[in-house]
């Protein structure tokens, strides 16, 4: 029997991911959507014990005798993140996620990312590509699959705090599940970003009639539909990260939060729905990293973990998106919901999209093809 041990792949830079359909907001908030079924169902594996890690993490120390390892700097990460994803996907891959906030000074994104898509079956390479807007767009079509399920559908304002990338795909997201948002609050910190901001906003959506830049992150929430904070910043501290309070919020508000997050007693009321993109995700993290686990990740889900284990929260008021989009659980039962999202970000999010984008790539012929081997030199 003669076995063809020939493995091609192809290169994608970040042209041609865009031409293969990488930032098609509302085809991503659909495939997530359909990742989050699959996650319900359990077609799926992560990294971990439990099958839910978020990744593996190079961690540096503060101090080291070799002058030429790196520091830990603020937002300093080196990490990959593998998973598995069944359905329709049946697909594998890994993302290096490289980034460091010092990195603006020299012209660069604060992170740099590369996913390797590959065969489940045999490992082989499928496709190496340019991820930062792979990331992008998945990061922010996950609060898109939350407004489409727990946002009220009549949703008009959105408020922002951050204007970065991550405002702009949720954004994008939040208008994909809710097509009457007509006015957007921002509160950033530098003009620069700000003004970066709106002219995206109104170059690629018009229908924002009113774009509104605040002073406070008050102003932020008060009177929005929809909710996000965006901004990246120090962590270490609770007491230093964007606050909600309870008194802001309005009835039948969603706040979908996948950066930086604190909140009042009043947001951990029990008639504050609280939802999470993965339960297991946080259950996992909160296994890996010291206690108490808002201190070291600083999303409200793992504020969440820390109030279960004082005994403050009870694990059975998280809900898990999964189920809901699975119909498991009620998404949305009225407008007068309060809901908070805490939006953690998983590996298969970038399978899942990476798979939809290397079809039409390879569909459309694009990308560039490359040869691993003809014949493997060891076996």
């Amino acid at each position: 029997m003669t076995c063809n041990t020939s493995i091609d792949f192809i290169y994608l830079s970040e042209p041609d991911m865009v031409r293969a359909g990488v930032t098609d907001m509302p085809a991503c908030v659909d495939t997530m959507e359909e990742m989050f079924g699959l996650l319900h169902q359990g077609d799926y594996r992560m990294a971990g014990p439990n099958n839910d890690s978020h990744g593996a993490m190079i961690m540096f120390p503060e101090d080291s005798p070799f002058p030429n390892m790196p520091k830990p700097t603020a937002d300093r990460r080196m990490m990959a993140m593998p998973a598995y994803l069944g359905g329709n996907f049946c697909t594998a891959g890994v993302k290096w996620y490289g980034s460091n906030i010092e990195n603006r000074e020299k012209g660069l994104p604060r992170s740099i990312l590369m996913f390797t898509l590959s065969d489940a079956d045999t490992a082989a390479p499928l496709a190496y590509m340019s991820a930062n807007l792979l990331s992008a767009y998945r990061t922010g079509a996950v609060p898109g699959v939350g407004a489409r399920h727990l946002a009220r559908k009549d949703s008009k304002v959105v408020g922002i705090y951050g204007p970065g990338v991550m405002a702009r795909t949720s954004l994008a997201a939040f208008i994909a599940a809710c097509p009457q948002i007509d006015t957007v609050k921002v509160k950033g910190r530098s003009t620069k970003s700000l003004e970066l901001f709106v002219g995206w906003v109104r170059e690629h959506y018009p229908q924002v009639t009113t774009i509104e830049v605040v002073d406070d992150i008050e102003a932020v929430v008060r009177g929005a539909d929809i909710v996000s904070y965006c901004a990246s910043g120090e962590v270490g501290n609770p007491d230093d990260y964007p606050l909600v309070k309870r008194e802001w919020v309005s009835p039948g508000t969603f706040l979908a939060m996948p950066a930086p997050c604190n909140f009042d007693a009043g947001m951990a009321a029990p008639d504050v729905r609280k939802v999470l993109d993965n339960i297991g995700l946080y259950e996992a993290w909160y296994e890996e990293v010291p206690k108490p686990a808002h201190h070291c990740i600083p999303l409200v889900g793992l504020k969440f973990m820390d109030m279960i284990e004082e005994g403050s929260l009870s694990a059975g008021e998280l809900e898990d998106l999964g189920a809901i989009v699975a119909g498991s659980t009620p998404g949305r039962q009225n407008d007068d919901e309060i809901v908070l999202m805490s939006v953690g970000g998983m590996p298969v999010e970038d399978v899942a999209w990476a798979t939809v984008v290397y079809r039409k790539a390879i569909e459309q012929g694009i990308g560039v093809k490359l040869n691993l081997w003809d014949e493997p030199l060891l076996r």
